[in-house]
């Protein structure tokens, strides 16, 4: 082989190298700007989503309530087996009517009925923070009825009670409270009777709150208002209830409506 020829081959081993070093240059910059440009789509699909996102939590805030009724007056029954109906049904018992009463009149109503039969004041003490995972206007307290059958101390139930009324007033500040009273039954002595009636007062006077002193006025005791185990209302009984409660709740939705 010539010198020459040697020359030439090594000049074409030597553009062969620097072309392939060239593409591969190339190959690594373009590489290099598909993942620019990939990694700024994903940051700004990132920040979008995140805008969303926020925009989404500020819409689903509470808003206050407004002439209009653009958001409904949000009514909560937390009690025992007189508000779930005992044996006749949520859709019979007392909240169900009260709710057809709000249905008649102008505004945005909601009725949850979360009444649980056999609940005692400790029990509702335990639930009540799952119930307060929904918003609530107007919280009707009914409880008591079950320690009074069972002869639990007055001072328990008292403490149960309150225990209720700071974890709403906590947990939801704006909620108004409107506590219903209980009777003993007249088999537990004179003085229980008396301290189990006289506990109901004493927290609506120490809370200020708005207070029913029985919710079974006019209804316990009467036969034909009550189931056979004459402690549970009738349908009828409901509807007494109802009509005997609703001159409470009327003035604190009144208020609310204007807000």
């Amino acid at each position: 082989m010539t010198d020459q020829t040697k020359r030439k081959g090594i000049l074409i081993n030597t553009l062969i190298v620097l072309l392939s070093f060239i593409s591969f240059q190339s190959q690594a910059q373009t590489q290099s700007q598909a993942q620019t440009t990939y990694q700024v789509q994903t940051q700004s699909q990132a920040q979008t989503q995140s805008q969303a996102q926020t925009q989404a939590k500020s819409q689903t805030q509470t808003r206050p309530h407004a002439q209009g009724h653009e958001e409904p007056i949000r009514i909560l029954f937390f009690g025992d087996s007189i508000t779930a109906g005992y044996e006749i049904g949520t859709d019979a018992a007392f909240p169900a009517v009260i709710e057809a009463k709000l249905d008649s009149l102008p505004g945005n109503y909601t009725v949850v009925n979360a009444g649980l039969s056999g609940e005692t004041s400790a029990g509702g003490l335990r639930r009540v923070d799952w119930i307060l995972r929904q918003p609530v206007d107007l919280f009707v307290l009914e409880l008591g009825g079950n320690d009074g059958l069972r002869g639990i101390d007055p001072e328990e139930t008292k403490r149960n009670l309150q225990g209720i009324i700071d974890k709403v007033q906590s947990t939801s500040p704006g909620t108004e409270i409107l506590l219903t009273g209980m009777e003993a039954p007249p088999n537990m002595g004179q003085e229980y009777t008396k301290q189990f009636r006289s506990l109901y007062r004493e927290l609506a006077e120490k809370n200020d709150l708005p207070f029913m002193p029985f919710i079974l006025e006019g209804v316990a005791g009467d036969p034909s208002l009550n189931l056979p185990d004459g402690i549970h209302p009738t349908e009828e009984g409901h509807r007494i209830i109802a009509k005997q409660l609703w001159p409470y709740i009327s003035p604190i939705i009144d208020r609310m409506s204007v807000r």
